[in-house]
C-alpha cells in the first residue's frame, strides 16, 4: 500500500459487478497532488460507478483506493464507512444538485461541515461554550468561502428560489468547508449555459490554487475538461483506455473515435 510522493490518490485494479454485468473492470488511475484530472468517457463507461468505488458509496469486488489523508496517513478506503471518508479529506459532489432547500445557503454550508466539529454532540445541544466558538468559527469559514465564490449577498437566502447555476456554486462551496485534499465533481457543468460553464473553469481553477487541493472530475463537456484539466484519462466500458495530457488525449486516435467524435477532434 504505497503512494509516490506527489501523489494523493491511487486506484489500483479496481473491478466491480452488478449481477453478470462488469462495470469496472480492472481499472486503475493515479492523482497527484494539487492537479485537476478529468475522467471522460460516454454514458454506461463506468465514470460514475468509479466515483462511487472510490468514496465507497459502492463496495469494489476487487482492487484498492490509496488515499493519502489529511492528517498525512496513507490509507486504503475500501471498507471504510462512507461518512468516514469526508473526515480523511475527500469530499464529492453529484450529478444532481444536492441542497436542501429549504435552509439558508449558509446553512447548506454549515452541513457540510459535521465532520469538523471537534465538540460532543451534548455540548452542542446544550449550547456549551466551546461549543459556541467552534459554531461561530465555522461560520465565519462558510461566510468566507461564499465571498471567495460571490455568493455573500445570498447567504442568509433559502436556497430553493435560487438559480441552478447558484446552486452548484453552493454545492461546490459546500464541499470546502471541511478542509479537503481531493474535491471529487461529477458532470459539474451539467445544465449549466455556455456563460456559467466559462465561470465554472475560472472558479474551479481558483480554488484549486486557492485551497491547495487536487480535482477530480467527470465531465462531458470536452471544452471544459480539455481547458482545465492537467492530465484526463479515457475509460471505455469499465476498462482503461488512455491517459496523458490533455493535448495527447485528443491526438489519441482510439479516444477520438470512441469518445470525442469527428467534430470534437479539433476542441
Amino acid at each position: 500500500m504505497q503512494l509516490n510522493d506527489d501523489e494523493v490518490l491511487r486506484v489500483n485494479n479496481l473491478s466491480i459487478s452488478f449481477g453478470g454485468l462488469k462495470a469496472v473492470d480492472n481499472f486503475s488511475l493515479a492523482i497527484r497532488k494539487k492537479e485537476i484530472f478529468g475522467l471522460i468517457g460516454p454514458n454506461g463507461a463506468g465514470k460514475t460507478t468509479v466515483f462511487n468505488c472510490i468514496t465507497q458509496f459502492y463496495r469494489p469486488n476487487a482492487g484498492e483506493v490509496i488515499f493519502r489523508t489529511k492528517q498525512g496517513d496513507v490509507v486504503n478506503l475500501v471498507g471504510r464507512k462512507v461518512h468516514t471518508i469526508i473526515r480523511l479529506g475527500l469530499v464529492r459532489t453529484f450529478q444532481n444538485v444536492e441542497i436542501i432547500r429549504e435552509i439558508s445557503v449558509l446553512d447548506n454550508l454549515l452541513v457540510g461541515a459535521h465532520a469538523e466539529y471537534k465538540t460532543s454532540p451534548l455540548s452542542q445541544i446544550l449550547r456549551l461554550p466551546a461549543a459556541r466558538r467552534e459554531e461561530r468559527l465555522m461560520r465565519q469559514k462558510a461566510a468566507d468561502i461564499l465571498a471567495i465564490l460571490g455568493l455573500s449577498e445570498l447567504q442568509d437566502v433559502p436556497a430553493g428560489g435560487l438559480s441552478y447555476g447558484v446552486l452548484k456554486k453552493i454545492e461546490l462551496a459546500r464541499t470546502l468547508i471541511s478542509g479537503p485534499v481531493l474535491i471529487i465533481l461529477d458532470e459539474p457543468a451539467a445544465g449549466l449555459d455556455d456563460t456559467e460553464t466559462l465561470q465554472l473553469s475560472a472558479i474551479i481553477k481558483d480554488l484549486r490554487d486557492r485551497f491547495d487541493c487536487a480535482i477530480l472530475l467527470v465531465e462531458h463537456d470536452m471544452r471544459l475538461v480539455m481547458g482545465i484539466c492537467d492530465r484526463v484519462c479515457a475509460i471505455s466500458f469499465g476498462k482503461f483506455l488512455a491517459s496523458g495530457t490533455p493535448e495527447e488525449i485528443q491526438n489519441n486516435p482510439a479516444v477520438q473515435e470512441a469518445y470525442l467524435g469527428e467534430e470534437e477532434k479539433n476542441v
